[in-house]
């Protein structure tokens, strides 16, 4: 008879799942080293804390680096010692089903401000961008209109000096 909670995997069952499978170690490991199953309680402890999304000591996230990080243990005690350790915790992240970020109101918050401000200071380059354009076709207008200015003016004078001259072909003989 299967359970609501049953049909539907949660993150927490993995961690169930490491913790059933660090007690089995730890019982099938008495007559190890005291420190082996130090070491395996502590491994299987921050697998529980990594999936259940809890962390400690680390960063949370769902590699061996961060394992090994909340276990207080060196990465390389699960790549070479505790390899079974290693390949379930992959195996539980694999078989995780994807949970949606829960995120505080602050934190939340806070990351909407972050993306305000991401696309604010987008938005404010983009017009500084189109203004130092505007800048630049306005100072070659100037130019262009001064130039043009200047040619009137030649014109100008020359018109008169034109002006000034007797037009003979326009005189009729007589």
């Amino acid at each position: 008879m299967n359970t609501p909670a049953a049909a539907t995997p949660g993150p927490r069952d993995g961690a169930t799942l490491a913790q059933l499978v660090g007690d089995a170690l730890i019982h099938a490991q008495g007559h190890a080293d005291t420190d082996d199953i130090a070491e395996v309680r502590a491994i299987t402890d921050a697998m529980v804390r990594l999936l259940i999304g809890a962390p400690l000591h680390s960063d949370g996230k769902l590699t061996i680096v961060s394992l090994a990080a909340e276990a207080g243990l060196r990465r390389n005690k699960l790549t070479h010692k505790h390899t079974g350790l290693k390949d379930l915790f992959y195996a539980l992240v694999k078989a995780r089903t994807p949970v949606p970020e829960t995120l505080p109101g602050s934190a939340r918050a806070r990351a909407a401000k972050q993306q305000d401000l991401a696309r604010v200071r987008a938005e404010c380059d983009d017009l500084r961008r189109q203004a130092q354009l505007l800048a630049r076709i306005v100072q070659v207008l100037e130019v262009e209109n001064h130039k043009l200015k200047e040619s009137t003016e030649q014109l100008k004078v020359q018109l008169a000096d034109h002006a000034s001259v007797p037009n003979l072909t326009r005189r009729r003989r007589r």
